[in-house]
């Protein structure tokens, strides 16, 4: 079969004409030095649409991520955390690699922490345990099919951490965004510091921003230099940014309705993994099935290409590369693949 739909990741998308019209024309200087102004541009753009006072471009959200891990621990610091946010997991390690710190984790399978649940860890520093410095939230969650946060849950969760610094795995903030009709600014008000991708549904080749208090941002560029983040004539990514924030936010409601008819398709092809379509409210299918591995082979050998994030549970994820023929195509295959079983 030669036709395929790539639903791996929203990763795959592809700068738009005219992201790269902008990038062949951007207006660089060099970044090592503060000296880009589109890059500048960018920084300034973001910090204001998330309210914070600075921010930071970043080769990818993983680097902003640890960076945010560094300036908010110390060595032997435990970090709180869902079990299966981006941090944890999918980071091959990082943050004890890079910060030597630990985590505590807790439930997070509705896509959210439970206020009870770290405040317990945090109390048990009165019993000789090991100094909470930071918490981990991640909207979307990815591993969950795509959640959103409730953003009044997770401002009562910062009122309760008191200064506790939360960190937010924003990766997919922009679809929280749309998801929920919530502002980027209501949706990051809660948290000390925050990242974003670029590169994913919004479309840039390149990037994902860190934003926070001047003073962490002013830390944070020193970390990124540590880990060798530090670009030069970085503004011909930036430029692709600035087109990413200014014109393909609104389009990701498209994702969203695709992603629902899909996993409308799925729940009925996998009646066994009772997986609930209405779950679905962003850009990630996601489920859970005894064959995860199994499914995801034969569908990828029909042309439907996924992946599985766990050994049970698969997960397929629409982006601007994905159109309605697509789906179209995609319930064929489903529907033949249904026939066969």
């Amino acid at each position: 079969m030669t036709r395929h739909i790539d639903l791996r990741s929203d990763t795959l998308t592809q700068p738009t004409p005219a992201m790269r019209e902008a990038m062949a024309m951007a207006v660089v200087g060099d970044d090592g030095y503060g000296e880009d102004p589109t890059v500048t541009r960018l920084e300034e753009t973001f910090a204001t649409l998330v309210g914070k006072e600075s921010a930071l471009f970043v080769p990818s959200g993983v680097m902003a991520n640890q960076i945010a891990v560094r300036v908010l621990t110390r060595p032997g610091d435990v970090v709180i955390a869902g079990a299966n946010q981006h941090l944890v997991s999918f980071e091959m390690g990082a943050s004890a690699r890079n910060s030597s710190v630990q985590f505590a984790l807790v439930d997070d399978s509705a896509g959210q922490l439970r206020v009870d649940d770290v405040l317990d860890i945090i109390d048990a520093e009165n019993d000789h345990q090991a100094h909470v410095a930071m918490v981990a939230v991640e909207n979307t969650h990815m591993f969950w099919g795509g959640t959103p946060w409730d953003v009044g849950r997770l401002s009562l969760l910062a009122r309760a951490v008191g200064e506790r610094p939360i960190h937010l795995d924003g990766a997919r903030l922009f679809n929280a965004a749309v998801a929920t009709g919530e502002s980027l600014r209501d949706l990051a008000a809660p948290a000390t510091t925050l990242m974003a991708c670029l590169s994913k549904g919004l479309c840039a080749p390149v990037g994902s921003l860190f934003a926070g208090p001047a003073s962490l941002v002013h830390a944070a560029r020193v970390e990124r230099k540590r880990l060798g983040g530090a670009m030069r004539q970085a503004g011909i990514l930036a430029a692709a940014g600035l087109v990413a924030l200014e014109t393909m936010v609104q389009r990701l409601e498209e994702d969203h309705v695709r992603a629902r008819a899909l996993a409308e398709m799925f729940a009925l092809a996998f009646p066994e993994s009772g997986y609930d379509p209405s779950s679905c409210r962003t850009n990630v299918v996601s489920f859970v099935h005894p064959q995860a591995r199994q499914i995801v082979y034969e569908l990828t050998e029909r042309g439907i290409w996924g992946q599985t994030v766990a050994p049970r549970r698969v997960r397929f994820v629409t982006h601007a590369g994905v159109t309605d023929d697509d789906l179209e195509f995609a319930n064929g295959v489903l529907e033949s693949f249904m026939s066969l079983r």
